[in-house]
C-alpha cells in the first residue's frame, strides 16, 4: 500500500522534526521504509549512470526491445503549450529509442484531472503511470526538497536551473518522493520559464508594488514574498483572475510569459515587469510499481528520452519567450526592465521567507545557490 505525503505545513509546524520525518506516512501508522528490494533494484539501475542509459539506448534505437508496453502519461495543459510539446518530444522519443515497442498514451488538457488529482491517483495506485507535474505542486505533499524549488529568487538566470538540472544535485530532488516510500520517482526536468509581476496601474519597479493588492495562489511562500514587498497578498483563483483584475478586485498578478498571453491578462493589465522572481519547474514523474516492472533496457530508454526532451526544452522555451516578448509588446504590453537594485532589495527582503521554510536545510538550499557558476 502505497503511502501519502504529509502536509508541508504539517512539517513546517513540526520544527523539531528531522528532515526524514518529512517524509510520507500512512494517517495512523508508523512510517516505514520502502519497500528494501524494490529500492535496491533502482539504486542499482541509477547507478549505471547517464552514460550507461545512453549507450544502451542508441543500441536499441530503431529496434523492439521487449513485449510492447503502453504508459498513461497525464498532462493537465493543452498540447500545444511549451509543456505539452515537451511531453510529446518525450512521447515521440521513447517510441523512437524502443523501436515502438513502449508506447506513451498522452492524455492532455487535464482530462484526467488537475495535478492535485494526478498525484492522488498515481499516490493511490491508479491507472495513471506517469505525469508532468510542477516541482511547487509537490510542496503539498510533503515534498521538502521540491519546495526549495519555489524558493523567491533561488535561481538567478535560465542556466543556473540548467546547471543545477543537469547535476548530480538534481537526481537527490528526483529520487526524493522514490526514497520516502511515495511510490512514484522523477525521471527528468522541464521548464516553463521564470515568472514576473503584472500590473493594471503602470509601474517602473518593484517599489511600485507597495500597497497593491496582488493575487496569489493559497500558498504561504508566495504570501510571504508579497507581503516582503510591501504588497498586499489576495487569494483569488486562477479562473477568476482574469475578471478580477478587470473590475479591481486585484491590482496584479504573476506569471510566465506563457500563462500571461495564452490567459490574455495582457488584455487588463498590460504592464509586465521581468523580476524574475521564481523559475517554473516541472518533474516527470512516474509510478514506481510500473517502473520495477520493466527492463533494464527499457528503463535506460525512458532516462535518455527524459534527457532528449529536457535538451529540446530549454532551447524550445528561449525561443518562445523570445517571440512571445515581440508579439505582446506588438499588442500594446509595457514590458518594464526590473532595475538590479530592486531586485537586491527583494532578495533581502524575502530572506525571511526562505528562513521560515528552510530551517534544518539550509546547506541544501546553498548547494542550489552555488551551483549557478
Amino acid at each position: 500500500m502505497k503511502k501519502k505525503f504529509v502536509s508541508i505545513s504539517l512539517c513546517l509546524a513540526m520544527a523539531a522534526v528531522s528532515l526524514a520525518g518529512c517524509g510520507l506516512k500512512e494517517p495512523e501508522a508508523p512510517a516505514t521504509t520502502a519497500a528494501p528490494a524494490a529500492t535496491e533494484a533502482a539504486k542499482e539501475t541509477e547507478a549505471a549512470g547517464s552514460e550507461a542509459a545512453t549507450q544502451a539506448a542508441e543500441a536499441a534505437g530503431g529496434e523492439k526491445v521487449g513485449p510492447d508496453i503502453t504508459l498513461v502519461m497525464a498532462e493537465v495543459n493543452p498540447l500545444d503549450t511549451i509543456v505539452g510539446q515537451t511531453d510529446t518530444a518525450f512521447k515521440e522519443k521513447v517510441e523512437e529509442l524502443s523501436g515502438g515497442s513502449i508506447k506513451i498514451d498522452l492524455q492532455a488538457s487535464g482530462v484526467l484531472g488537475s495535478e492535485n488529482d494526478v498525484l492522488d491517483t498515481m499516490l493511490g495506485g491508479g491507472d495513471i503511470d506517469m505525469s508532468r507535474i510542477s516541482a511547487f505542486a509537490l510542496t503539498s505533499y510533503g515534498g521538502q526538497k521540491s519546495m526549495l524549488l519555489s524558493i523567491p529568487y533561488t535561481f538567478v538566470s535560465r542556466e543556473h536551473f540548467w546547471n543545477f538540472a543537469t547535476s548530480p544535485l538534481a537526481e537527490e530532488f528526483l529520487l526524493e518522493p522514490q526514497e520516502n516510500g511515495a511510490g512514484v520517482r522523477g525521471l527528468f526536468y522541464g521548464e516553463e520559464g521564470f515568472r514576473h509581476f503584472f500590473t493594471v496601474k503602470e509601474i517602473h519597479g518593484l517599489e511600485d508594488l507597495k500597497g497593491m493588492k496582488l493575487r496569489v495562489s493559497n500558498d504561504p511562500i508566495m504570501n510571504g514574498m508579497v507581503e516582503g514587498l510591501g504588497a498586499s497578498p489576495t487569494v483569488v483563483s486562477f479562473g477568476e483572475l482574469y475578471s478580477a483584475l478587470q473590475t479591481g478586485v486585484v491590482d496584479g498578478a504573476e506569471n510566465g510569459y506563457p500563462g500571461y498571453d495564452s490567459n490574455k491578462f495582457y488584455e487588463v493589465a498590460p504592464y509586465y515587469l521581468l523580476d524574475a522572481h521564481t523559475f517554473s519547474p516541472g518533474i516527470i514523474l512516474m509510478a514506481e510499481a510500473q517502473w520495477n516492472k520493466l527492463s533494464p533496457e527499457d528503463q535506460a530508454i525512458l532516462l535518455e528520452a527524459g534527457k532528449k526532451a529536457s535538451e529540446w526544452n530549454k532551447a524550445a522555451i528561449e525561443e518562445e519567450e523570445k517571440a512571445l516578448r515581440t508579439s505582446l509588446e506588438g499588442k500594446g504590453v509595457t514590458i518594464i526592465e526590473c532595475p538590479p537594485e530592486d531586485i537586491a532589495a527583494a532578495q533581502e527582503a524575502c530572506k525571511s521567507v526562505w528562513a521560515g521554510y528552510t530551517e534544518g536545510i539550509e546547506d541544501l538550499l546553498q548547494k542550489i545557490v552555488d551551483i549557478q557558476q
